[in-house]
Order: structure tokens, then C-alpha cells, then sequence
């Protein structure tokens, strides 16, 4: 177990990179195949994901090229905490909106992008009327969970994870010799 913790917090940059994909993803993954169109704050949570994955790569790419003498720059944990955390609460957020704890802003009463052509079709009557996803609705749920609480879950986790990295004991972070 605590070779583990070592080995996780020595390259948390590297886990945090491979996570922020994943959920990216998992998230294309259900637009895509799984026929779920993002709302404005779905669209938010992915951007906090690509925000962690550029800091977690150039992290990632510094401790390779330094050969990871040092393990990976703390500075770069205490930033993908910080990172993870705002999607956190932008995840609790959504999730308090679709469960009616509050009310969300008019900006979130739909998502996804207006093209021109879409546009003339929808005002000629050629096109199909699309609805656009709601924020308020919950599109998908799993053990009781819609995916924005399962994506504060995760991104809870995350910020946690990315603290612990940045205040691993000394011994994890250079080899001994």
C-alpha cells in the first residue's frame, strides 16, 4: 500500500493526465454514441477536464525531461487541486440545479453550438427542430446519481488526490541513493 501511495503521488501528474482523458473521454463518448447532448454547464466541466490535462501534460513532459530527479513539481499538484475542485463545485452546482435545490440562470437553459446553416433550415422549415439539452433535466442517472454527481465524486476525488501529491513526505519525491 504505501509503495502504491509513493508510486501515485510521485507521478500523480501522469494519473491526473490519464484521468482527465478518460472522463473527456467518457463524456464524448456518451454524446457521441450515447445520444446525450451537453448542456452549457456539461460544457463547463469538460473545459475544467482540458484545463487539467494541459497543466497535468506540461507537468508531466518537465519531470520526464528533468528525469524525474524530483518527482513531479509540486506547484503543478497544488494547480490541478485547484483545477479538480472548481469542477467540483461547478459539478455540485449543476447537480443542486437538476435535484431543484435552486434555481439556475436563464444562460443555462440550453447547450451546443448555432451554425448558419442550421439556422436558415430551422427558419425555412427544411431542418429539424432540435431542443436544446436542458440543465435542469437529468439525462442520465446511475445508483442514484445523475452524471454531474457522479462527476463531482470523481472530481472531488481528483482535487484530493492532487493534495495529497503536492504534500507527499520527502522520501516519495527524490530516489534515495
Amino acid at each position: 500500500m504505501r509503495g502504491l501511495y509513493r508510486l501515485l503521488t510521485r507521478w500523480w501528474t501522469a494519473f491526473a493526465l490519464a484521468a482527465s482523458l478518460a472522463m473527456l473521454a467518457a463524456a464524448h463518448a456518451f454524446e457521441r454514441f450515447g445520444g446525450l447532448a451537453p448542456c452549457n454547464l456539461c460544457l463547463k466541466q469538460r473545459e475544467v477536464y482540458w484545463g487539467a490535462a494541459a497543466i497535468a501534460l506540461v507537468a508531466t513532459v518537465w519531470h520526464l525531461v528533468s528525469r524525474g530527479s524530483r518527482g513531479t513539481p509540486r506547484i503543478a499538484a497544488f494547480l490541478l487541486a485547484v483545477t479538480f475542485a472548481t469542477g467540483a463545485i461547478t459539478a455540485v452546482f449543476h447537480m443542486g440545479g437538476e435535484l431543484d435545490w435552486w434555481t439556475l440562470p436563464a444562460a443555462c437553459a440550453g447547450g451546443g453550438e448555432v451554425d448558419l446553416e442550421s439556422l436558415t433550415a430551422l427558419a425555412l422549415g427544411t431542418g429539424p427542430v432540435e431542443r436544446p439539452a436542458m440543465c435542469d433535466a437529468v439525462a442520465w442517472s446511475f445508483l442514484g446519481l445523475s452524471m454531474a454527481g457522479w462527476n463531482a465524486l470523481i472530481s472531488a476525488a481528483l482535487a484530493v488526490f492532487s493534495l495529497l501529491a503536492a504534500k507527499r513526505p520527502k522520501d516519495a519525491r527524490a530516489p534515495r541513493i
